[in-house]
C-alpha cells in the first residue's frame, strides 16, 4: 500500500499536502483500492468555507456512493476539474493527477493534528 511519508492522513482515508496556506487534498491509495473503479466525483463546494469533518462532496464507485469530509476547516478554493472527464485518475494517481480539492486553511494547526505517515500506516494494516 502507497502512503507517501511527506503528507497528513485522516482515519476516514484522506490526505492533506500543505504548501503554504493551501492544503491539496485527495483519498488514499487504501481508500481507492476499496471504493473500486471511480466513475463520478461531485464536489458543490468551491468558494464555500467548510467545517473540519463537514461533507465537501461525494465519490461514487461502481459499488458505492460515498461522502467526503474535509478533513481540516478552510475555504475550498479549486476542485480537480481534470476528474470531471477522467475520474479514474483517483484510481490510477491517488497522490499526484488524482487530487480532489484544494483549501485555503483555517488553521495549520489543523493539519498538524492530522495523522502522520506511520500513524495512518499502523491503521491500514
Amino acid at each position: 500500500m502507497n502512503t507517501p511519508n511527506d503528507l497528513r492522513y485522516t482515519k476516514e482515508h484522506e490526505w492533506v499536502r500543505l504548501d503554504g496556506d493551501i492544503a491539496t487534498i485527495g483519498i488514499t491509495d487504501y481508500a481507492q483500492g476499496e471504493l473500486g473503479d471511480i466513475v463520478f466525483i461531485e464536489v458543490d463546494t468551491v468558494d464555500e468555507t467548510v467545517a473540519a469533518d463537514e461533507v465537501f462532496g461525494t465519490i461514487e464507485a461502481v459499488k458505492t456512493v460515498s461522502d467526503m469530509f474535509a478533513p481540516i476547516a478552510g475555504e475550498v478554493i479549486e476542485f480537480n476539474e481534470g476528474l470531471e472527464d477522467a475520474p479514474e485518475l483517483v484510481n490510477s494517481d491517488p497522490y499526484g493527477e488524482g487530487w480532489i480539492i484544494k483549501m485555503r486553511v483555517k488553521d495549520s494547526d489543523d493539519v498538524k493534528a492530522l495523522l502522520s505517515h506511520e500513524a495512518y500506516s499502523d491503521l491500514i494494516v
